[in-house]
Protein backbone atom coordinates (compact mmCIF):
# COMPACT_ATOMS: atom_id res chain seq x y z
CA UNK A 1 0.00 0.00 0.00
CA UNK A 2 2.92 2.35 0.68
CA UNK A 3 4.42 1.61 -2.67
CA UNK A 4 1.21 2.46 -4.32
CA UNK A 5 0.95 5.67 -2.34
CA UNK A 6 4.48 6.72 -3.32
CA UNK A 7 3.81 6.00 -6.93
CA UNK A 8 0.67 8.08 -6.79
CA UNK A 9 2.48 10.95 -5.09
CA UNK A 10 5.44 10.82 -7.49
CA UNK A 11 3.41 10.73 -10.63
CA UNK A 12 0.80 13.18 -9.40
CA UNK A 13 -1.85 11.09 -10.97
CA UNK A 14 -4.44 8.90 -9.42
CA UNK A 15 -4.03 5.32 -10.41
CA UNK A 16 -7.13 3.30 -11.08
CA UNK A 17 -8.09 0.69 -8.57
CA UNK A 18 -8.25 -2.90 -9.57
CA UNK A 19 -11.49 -4.79 -9.18
CA UNK A 20 -12.04 -8.40 -8.48
CA UNK A 21 -15.32 -9.71 -9.94
CA UNK A 22 -16.47 -12.69 -8.05
CA UNK A 23 -19.10 -13.64 -10.66
CA UNK A 24 -18.25 -16.60 -12.82
CA UNK A 25 -17.86 -14.54 -16.01
CA UNK A 26 -15.64 -15.68 -18.86
CA UNK A 27 -12.15 -14.23 -19.13
CA UNK A 28 -13.06 -12.16 -22.19
CA UNK A 29 -15.96 -10.52 -20.37
CA UNK A 30 -13.72 -9.72 -17.32
CA UNK A 31 -11.05 -8.05 -19.44
CA UNK A 32 -13.71 -6.02 -21.21
CA UNK A 33 -15.02 -4.62 -17.94
CA UNK A 34 -11.49 -3.70 -16.78
CA UNK A 35 -10.83 -1.92 -20.04
CA UNK A 36 -13.94 0.24 -19.64
CA UNK A 37 -12.90 1.10 -16.07
CA UNK A 38 -9.39 2.11 -17.11
CA UNK A 39 -10.70 4.30 -19.94
CA UNK A 40 -13.26 5.85 -17.58
CA UNK A 41 -16.06 5.05 -19.94
CA UNK A 42 -19.61 4.37 -18.95
CA UNK A 43 -20.58 0.78 -19.01
CA UNK A 44 -23.16 0.10 -21.71
CA UNK A 45 -26.60 -0.77 -20.57
CA UNK A 46 -27.44 -4.43 -20.90
CA UNK A 47 -29.48 -5.40 -23.88
CA UNK A 48 -32.76 -6.99 -22.95
CA UNK A 49 -34.79 -9.15 -25.29
CA UNK A 50 -38.53 -8.92 -24.68
CA UNK A 51 -40.24 -12.21 -25.32
CA UNK A 52 -43.96 -12.14 -26.07
CA UNK A 53 -45.48 -15.28 -24.74
CA UNK A 54 -48.96 -16.64 -25.48
CA UNK A 55 -48.86 -18.97 -22.55
CA UNK A 56 -52.02 -19.45 -20.57
CA UNK A 57 -52.51 -18.31 -17.01
CA UNK A 58 -52.02 -21.84 -15.76
CA UNK A 59 -48.63 -22.09 -17.48
CA UNK A 60 -47.57 -18.70 -16.10
CA UNK A 61 -48.50 -19.76 -12.58
CA UNK A 62 -46.48 -22.94 -12.95
CA UNK A 63 -43.47 -20.98 -14.22
CA UNK A 64 -43.66 -18.55 -11.31
CA UNK A 65 -43.67 -21.36 -8.75
CA UNK A 66 -40.85 -23.32 -10.37
CA UNK A 67 -37.88 -21.12 -9.41
CA UNK A 68 -36.82 -17.55 -8.69
CA UNK A 69 -34.81 -17.37 -11.92
CA UNK A 70 -37.92 -18.05 -13.94
CA UNK A 71 -39.75 -15.34 -11.98
CA UNK A 72 -37.08 -12.81 -12.98
CA UNK A 73 -37.44 -13.79 -16.63
CA UNK A 74 -41.21 -13.26 -16.43
CA UNK A 75 -40.59 -9.57 -15.72
CA UNK A 76 -39.52 -9.13 -19.32
CA UNK A 77 -42.56 -10.89 -20.75
CA UNK A 78 -45.49 -9.01 -22.20
CA UNK A 79 -48.20 -8.73 -19.55
CA UNK A 80 -51.25 -10.87 -20.09
CA UNK A 81 -54.47 -9.33 -21.43
CA UNK A 82 -56.39 -7.66 -18.62
CA UNK A 83 -59.30 -9.57 -17.23
CA UNK A 84 -61.64 -6.70 -18.08
CA UNK A 85 -61.27 -7.42 -21.83
CA UNK A 86 -62.13 -11.06 -21.31
CA UNK A 87 -65.16 -10.08 -19.31
CA UNK A 88 -66.17 -7.66 -22.05
CA UNK A 89 -66.03 -10.45 -24.65
CA UNK A 90 -68.14 -12.69 -22.46
CA UNK A 91 -70.65 -9.91 -21.97
CA UNK A 92 -70.83 -9.30 -25.73
CA UNK A 93 -71.42 -12.97 -26.42
CA UNK A 94 -74.12 -13.13 -23.80
CA UNK A 95 -75.80 -10.06 -25.37
CA UNK A 96 -75.82 -11.70 -28.80
CA UNK A 97 -77.25 -14.87 -27.39
CA UNK A 98 -79.94 -12.92 -25.62
CA UNK A 99 -80.93 -11.17 -28.89
CA UNK A 100 -81.51 -14.56 -30.55
CA UNK A 101 -84.16 -15.59 -28.05
CA UNK A 102 -87.86 -15.03 -28.74
CA UNK A 103 -90.87 -15.16 -26.46
CA UNK A 104 -93.35 -17.99 -26.81
CA UNK A 105 -96.05 -15.57 -28.03
CA UNK A 106 -94.93 -13.43 -30.97
CA UNK A 107 -96.58 -10.06 -31.73
CA UNK A 108 -96.30 -9.22 -35.44
CA UNK A 109 -96.72 -6.10 -37.54
CA UNK A 110 -97.06 -7.15 -41.18
CA UNK A 111 -97.27 -4.00 -43.28
CA UNK A 112 -99.35 -2.22 -40.63
CA UNK A 113 -101.67 -5.16 -39.88
CA UNK A 114 -101.24 -6.71 -36.43
CA UNK A 115 -101.11 -10.44 -35.74
CA UNK A 116 -100.31 -12.57 -32.71
CA UNK A 117 -99.20 -16.17 -32.91
CA UNK A 118 -97.01 -18.74 -31.22
CA UNK A 119 -93.33 -19.08 -32.01
CA UNK A 120 -93.83 -22.76 -32.79
CA UNK A 121 -96.39 -21.82 -35.46
CA UNK A 122 -93.88 -19.66 -37.33
CA UNK A 123 -91.32 -22.48 -37.08
CA UNK A 124 -93.74 -25.18 -38.24
CA UNK A 125 -91.80 -25.88 -41.45
CA UNK A 126 -88.02 -25.54 -41.28
CA UNK A 127 -87.35 -24.60 -44.90
CA UNK A 128 -89.60 -21.55 -44.91
CA UNK A 129 -88.70 -17.88 -44.75
CA UNK A 130 -90.63 -17.38 -41.49
CA UNK A 131 -88.78 -20.23 -39.77
CA UNK A 132 -85.47 -18.70 -40.86
CA UNK A 133 -86.47 -15.22 -39.70
CA UNK A 134 -87.39 -16.46 -36.22
CA UNK A 135 -84.57 -18.97 -35.88
CA UNK A 136 -82.38 -16.42 -34.08
CA UNK A 137 -79.85 -16.16 -36.90
CA UNK A 138 -81.25 -12.93 -38.34
CA UNK A 139 -82.07 -9.50 -37.00
CA UNK A 140 -85.77 -8.56 -37.10
CA UNK A 141 -86.69 -4.89 -36.58
CA UNK A 142 -89.45 -3.90 -34.18
CA UNK A 143 -92.00 -1.12 -34.37
CA UNK A 144 -92.56 1.51 -31.70
CA UNK A 145 -94.69 -0.87 -29.63
CA UNK A 146 -92.19 -3.73 -29.78
CA UNK A 147 -93.90 -5.84 -32.43
CA UNK A 148 -91.70 -7.71 -34.89
CA UNK A 149 -92.04 -5.92 -38.23
CA UNK A 150 -92.34 -7.64 -41.64
CA UNK A 151 -92.37 -5.28 -44.62
CA UNK A 152 -95.09 -7.05 -46.59
CA UNK A 153 -98.77 -6.50 -47.31
CA UNK A 154 -100.67 -8.17 -44.48
CA UNK A 155 -103.96 -8.62 -46.35
CA UNK A 156 -103.37 -12.36 -46.84
CA UNK A 157 -100.98 -13.07 -43.97
CA UNK A 158 -103.90 -14.37 -41.91
CA UNK A 159 -104.39 -17.13 -44.51
CA UNK A 160 -100.72 -18.00 -44.15
CA UNK A 161 -101.07 -18.30 -40.37
CA UNK A 162 -104.26 -20.39 -40.68
CA UNK A 163 -102.42 -22.91 -42.82
CA UNK A 164 -99.46 -23.02 -40.43
CA UNK A 165 -101.81 -23.53 -37.48
CA UNK A 166 -104.30 -26.06 -38.82
CA UNK A 167 -103.53 -26.69 -42.49
CA UNK A 168 -106.58 -24.63 -43.50
CA UNK A 169 -106.73 -23.51 -47.14
CA UNK A 170 -108.17 -20.16 -48.29
CA UNK A 171 -111.42 -19.65 -50.15
CA UNK A 172 -111.28 -20.10 -53.92
CA UNK A 173 -111.39 -16.38 -54.69
CA UNK A 174 -108.29 -15.86 -52.51
CA UNK A 175 -106.25 -18.80 -53.80
CA UNK A 176 -104.23 -16.88 -56.39
CA UNK A 177 -103.28 -14.08 -54.00
CA UNK A 178 -102.39 -16.49 -51.18
CA UNK A 179 -100.33 -18.50 -53.66
CA UNK A 180 -98.22 -15.41 -54.38
CA UNK A 181 -97.70 -14.87 -50.64
CA UNK A 182 -96.76 -18.51 -50.18
CA UNK A 183 -94.15 -18.09 -52.90
CA UNK A 184 -92.71 -15.07 -51.11
CA UNK A 185 -92.50 -16.87 -47.76
CA UNK A 186 -91.30 -20.09 -49.49
CA UNK A 187 -93.91 -22.32 -47.82
CA UNK A 188 -93.62 -25.44 -49.95
CA UNK A 189 -96.45 -27.49 -48.38
CA UNK A 190 -98.90 -24.62 -48.87
CA UNK A 191 -97.82 -24.18 -52.49
CA UNK A 192 -98.37 -27.87 -53.19
CA UNK A 193 -101.82 -27.79 -51.59
CA UNK A 194 -102.91 -24.68 -53.47
CA UNK A 195 -101.73 -25.99 -56.83
CA UNK A 196 -103.97 -29.02 -56.38
CA UNK A 197 -107.09 -26.86 -55.94
CA UNK A 198 -109.08 -24.67 -58.29
CA UNK A 199 -108.44 -22.37 -60.00
CA UNK A 200 -104.71 -23.23 -59.99
CA UNK A 201 -105.29 -26.80 -61.14
CA UNK A 202 -107.18 -25.53 -64.18
CA UNK A 203 -104.42 -23.01 -64.77
CA UNK A 204 -101.85 -25.82 -64.93
CA UNK A 205 -103.95 -27.64 -67.53
CA UNK A 206 -104.43 -24.45 -69.53
CA UNK A 207 -100.71 -23.67 -69.38
CA UNK A 208 -99.91 -27.13 -70.73
CA UNK A 209 -101.91 -26.19 -73.82
CA UNK A 210 -100.33 -22.73 -74.14
CA UNK A 211 -96.87 -24.26 -73.96
CA UNK A 212 -97.57 -25.59 -77.45
CA UNK A 213 -97.49 -21.96 -78.61
CA UNK A 214 -94.13 -20.58 -77.43
CA UNK A 215 -94.90 -17.23 -79.07
CA UNK A 216 -98.19 -16.81 -77.19
CA UNK A 217 -96.99 -14.24 -74.64
CA UNK A 218 -95.14 -12.23 -77.29
CA UNK A 219 -98.25 -12.09 -79.45
CA UNK A 220 -100.32 -11.02 -76.46
CA UNK A 221 -97.96 -8.10 -75.87
CA UNK A 222 -98.12 -7.25 -79.56
CA UNK A 223 -101.93 -7.03 -79.42
CA UNK A 224 -101.75 -4.59 -76.50
CA UNK A 225 -99.10 -2.40 -78.13
CA UNK A 226 -100.86 -2.18 -81.50
CA UNK A 227 -104.24 -1.43 -79.90
CA UNK A 228 -102.75 1.28 -77.70
CA UNK A 229 -100.92 2.92 -80.60
CA UNK A 230 -103.97 2.98 -82.85
CA UNK A 231 -106.24 4.37 -80.13
CA UNK A 232 -103.76 7.16 -79.37
CA UNK A 233 -103.27 8.03 -83.05
CA UNK A 234 -107.01 8.22 -83.71
CA UNK A 235 -107.84 9.71 -80.29
CA UNK A 236 -110.41 6.94 -79.98
CA UNK A 237 -111.87 5.05 -77.06
CA UNK A 238 -111.21 1.69 -78.69
CA UNK A 239 -109.09 0.08 -81.40
CA UNK A 240 -109.72 -2.82 -83.77
CA UNK A 241 -107.28 -5.50 -84.84
CA UNK A 242 -107.39 -8.41 -87.26
CA UNK A 243 -106.12 -11.64 -85.73
CA UNK A 244 -105.76 -14.99 -87.45
CA UNK A 245 -106.26 -18.07 -85.27
CA UNK A 246 -105.85 -21.44 -86.96
CA UNK A 247 -105.10 -24.91 -85.66
CA UNK A 248 -103.74 -26.72 -88.74
CA UNK A 249 -100.53 -25.63 -90.34
CA UNK A 250 -102.00 -25.87 -93.82
CA UNK A 251 -105.45 -24.87 -95.04
CA UNK A 252 -107.78 -27.83 -95.32
CA UNK A 253 -110.29 -27.21 -98.08
CA UNK A 254 -112.50 -29.49 -100.18
CA UNK A 255 -110.28 -28.73 -103.17
CA UNK A 256 -107.15 -29.75 -101.34
CA UNK A 257 -108.27 -33.09 -99.99
CA UNK A 258 -108.68 -34.91 -103.34
CA UNK A 259 -105.22 -33.75 -104.40
CA UNK A 260 -103.26 -34.66 -101.27
CA UNK A 261 -105.75 -36.94 -99.48
CA UNK A 262 -103.93 -36.43 -96.19
CA UNK A 263 -103.22 -34.00 -93.41
CA UNK A 264 -100.00 -32.05 -93.08
CA UNK A 265 -98.27 -34.80 -91.11
CA UNK A 266 -97.88 -36.87 -94.30
CA UNK A 267 -97.08 -34.16 -96.81
CA UNK A 268 -93.64 -33.83 -98.30
CA UNK A 269 -91.58 -30.68 -97.92
CA UNK A 270 -92.16 -29.69 -101.54
CA UNK A 271 -95.92 -30.02 -101.09
CA UNK A 272 -95.86 -28.03 -97.85
CA UNK A 273 -93.98 -25.13 -99.46
CA UNK A 274 -96.78 -24.69 -101.96
CA UNK A 275 -99.00 -23.44 -99.15
CA UNK A 276 -96.53 -21.36 -97.14
CA UNK A 277 -97.80 -17.80 -96.75
CA UNK A 278 -98.63 -15.10 -94.20
CA UNK A 279 -102.14 -13.85 -93.82
CA UNK A 280 -102.61 -10.09 -93.97
CA UNK A 281 -103.46 -9.60 -90.31
CA UNK A 282 -101.96 -7.84 -87.29
CA UNK A 283 -101.22 -10.95 -85.25
CA UNK A 284 -101.39 -14.63 -86.11
CA UNK A 285 -101.74 -17.64 -83.73
CA UNK A 286 -101.10 -21.18 -84.90
CA UNK A 287 -100.64 -23.90 -85.71
CA UNK A 288 -100.69 -26.39 -82.82
CA UNK A 289 -101.30 -30.07 -82.23
CA UNK A 290 -103.80 -30.66 -79.42
CA UNK A 291 -107.42 -31.49 -78.79
CA UNK A 292 -108.07 -27.85 -77.82
CA UNK A 293 -109.49 -25.99 -80.80
CA UNK A 294 -109.60 -22.38 -82.05
CA UNK A 295 -112.35 -21.34 -79.63
CA UNK A 296 -110.29 -22.54 -76.68
CA UNK A 297 -107.38 -20.35 -77.73
CA UNK A 298 -109.71 -17.37 -78.28
CA UNK A 299 -110.96 -17.83 -74.72
CA UNK A 300 -107.38 -17.81 -73.43
CA UNK A 301 -106.59 -14.57 -75.26
CA UNK A 302 -109.67 -12.76 -73.98
CA UNK A 303 -109.16 -14.06 -70.42
CA UNK A 304 -105.50 -13.04 -70.25
CA UNK A 305 -106.31 -9.56 -71.54
CA UNK A 306 -109.05 -9.26 -68.92
CA UNK A 307 -106.55 -10.31 -66.25
CA UNK A 308 -104.58 -7.22 -67.20
CA UNK A 309 -107.67 -5.03 -67.00
CA UNK A 310 -108.19 -4.79 -70.77
CA UNK A 311 -111.66 -5.35 -72.21
CA UNK A 312 -111.60 -7.32 -75.46
CA UNK A 313 -114.46 -8.48 -77.68
CA UNK A 314 -113.98 -10.71 -80.71
CA UNK A 315 -115.98 -11.98 -83.66
CA UNK A 316 -115.17 -13.94 -86.79
CA UNK A 317 -115.30 -11.78 -89.93
CA UNK A 318 -114.45 -14.44 -92.50
CA UNK A 319 -111.41 -16.30 -93.80
CA UNK A 320 -108.13 -15.18 -95.28
CA UNK A 321 -109.15 -16.33 -98.78
CA UNK A 322 -105.71 -15.56 -100.14
CA UNK A 323 -104.88 -17.30 -103.45
CA UNK A 324 -102.17 -19.90 -103.04
CA UNK A 325 -101.79 -22.00 -106.16
CA UNK A 326 -104.08 -22.93 -109.01
CA UNK A 327 -107.56 -22.99 -107.50
CA UNK A 328 -106.40 -23.30 -103.86
CA UNK A 329 -107.15 -20.47 -101.44
CA UNK A 330 -106.30 -19.92 -97.76
CA UNK A 331 -109.26 -20.69 -95.53
CA UNK A 332 -107.79 -19.66 -92.18
CA UNK A 333 -110.38 -17.86 -90.02
CA UNK A 334 -109.90 -14.16 -89.32
CA UNK A 335 -111.21 -12.57 -86.12
CA UNK A 336 -111.74 -8.93 -85.37
CA UNK A 337 -110.73 -7.92 -81.85
CA UNK A 338 -112.12 -4.74 -80.36
CA UNK A 339 -109.96 -3.42 -77.50
CA UNK A 340 -111.76 -0.86 -75.32
CA UNK A 341 -109.55 1.37 -73.21
CA UNK A 342 -112.12 3.26 -71.15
Amino acid sequence: MQQNGSDEASNGERQPHSFSIPSPLPAAATSRVRRFVQERRTLPLPRVMVVFSAASDAEKTGDAMSSSDTAEDDDFRKPAAPAANLNLGKALRSTLNASQEFPEVIPLNVGGTYFTTRLSTLRRYEDTMLAAMFSGRHYIPRDAEGRFFIDRDGAYFGDILNFLREGELPHRDRVRAVHREAQYYAIGPLLDSLEDTQPLTGEKVRQAFLDLLPYYKDNLERIVEIAKLRAMQRKARFAKLKICVYKEEMPITPYERPLFNSLRFERTDSEAKLFEHHCEVDVSFGPWEAVADVYDLLHCIVSDLAERGITADQQCIGVCDKHLINHYYCKRPIYEFKITWW
